[in-house]
């Protein structure tokens, strides 16, 4: 630990968690019982693209506190607010979108805060001898991780919670313990999903350091894969993704029923005002009329969502996933053929691929 970062530190902080959005859960840590406090401002949370260990510095104030006095302190909260969730099957612009709609002036936007990522993996363990938690003390440690995303600053009239990718697959446990809450789910049809997988020049480490997390919550659902992960190409990496990331999306629509809409990242491209118009009506967000049509000319377009300070704009995606499918046709043919290959052997796969249009 710093001298920003001691348990004097967490002590005040933690005094100050019921009142205000400043005080931010950046994680816990089951094994010790704790909890990191570090304090955020509203400016610190418009700048972060990424909750996690990212927004700590060594000029960071925080502290480790008990776990059991954070989530007591949660239920004080005040200051809350309607909460509201961006789930996406990952690389579908929900970094972007959570961005566009933080311009309304009415939103706290809180991108992929690690406590969530955390939470779904805990979800995971449940009712496993290795669980450190039991199904009750899992939702009590929900609730109160929920209670502290709901809070806000005096011009916040709602707050959007920005999920990683993975984390999807606790949409269900959310919206169960929220029956207020509502969600949009970005997503892509399959074949431009692979073709973005396989633009980065990072892809085979993502595909691969990723793969077995995702091989295991495809066989959670049942599916018996035909081929080891090793045995796989990158463009049956890619389509792996897409399915267990599309298959958490089909299982928080069963769940959220009319609470989850649906956006396709390429109809939004398409005509930001009227989508922009149908996601701030979905998650009743406060704005303008003009809101929708300002949308479309957004600075915001222009840069790279996740890094601001590098351009980037929707004519720019178009090249790149142009200059994609030119490279990769043949792993995006084997990713779209291993796609076939899994929903003819398994109904609920099929549901999901059928749904998407595959």
């Amino acid at each position: 630990m710093t001298s920003q970062r001691s348990p004097s530190a967490g002590e005040d902080l933690l005094a100050r968690f019921a009142a205000t959005p400043d005080v931010f859960v950046q994680k816990f840590d089951l094994v010790r019982d704790m909890a990191l406090l570090v304090e955020f401002d509203a400016n610190a949370y418009r700048a972060a693209s990424f909750l996690d260990d990212r927004i700590l510095r060594s000029t960071t104030k925080g502290g480790w506190v008990v776990l059991g006095r954070v989530i007591e302190a949660a239920r004080s909260v005040q200051n809350a607010r309607p909460l509201h969730f961006i789930f996406h099957t990952g690389h579908v612009g929900s970094t972007l979108v959570s961005r566009l709609l933080e311009d309304t002036g009415t939103v706290l936007s809180l991108r992929e805060p690690l406590a969530l990522r955390l939470l779904a993996d805990m979800q995971d363990a449940l009712d496993r001898p290795e669980s450190l938690l039991s199904r009750a003390s899992f939702d009590v440690l929900l609730d109160a991780m929920l209670a502290s995303w709901g809070r806000g600053y005096a011009t916040t009239k709602s707050v959007l919670v920005k999920a990683t990718s993975s984390a999807g697959r606790l949409a269900p446990a959310l919206l169960a313990r929220r029956p207020d809450t509502r969600a949009i789910y970005l997503n892509l049809r399959a074949e431009p999903y692979l073709a973005t997988l396989l633009a980065g020049q990072n892809s085979p480490l993502d595909l691969r350091g990723h793969g077995p997390e995702r091989m295991r919550r495809l066989q959670s659902f049942g599916v018996v894969p035909p081929a080891a992960l090793h045995q796989m190409s990158l463009g049956e990496m890619a389509a792996l993704s897409w399915l267990v990331e599309t298959w958490s999306q089909a299982e928080a629509a069963r769940a959220g029923g009319e609470r989850v809409v649906d956006v396709d990242f390429d109809s939004f491209l398409t005509d930001i005002p009227a989508e922009t118009e149908r996601i701030l009506r979905h998650l009743n967000i406060t704005h303008d009329a003009q809101f929708p049509s300002r949308a479309a000319q957004s600075p915001t377009l222009t840069r790279y969502a996740k890094a601001p300070e590098h351009g980037y704009t929707p004519q720019l995606r178009a090249q790149i996933l142009a200059g994609a499918r030119a490279r990769h046709t043949d792993e995006i043919a084997k990713g779209l053929a291993w796609l076939q290959r899994i929903a003819a052997s398994h109904p609920g796969a099929a549901a999901v691929v059928n749904r998407a249009g595959v």
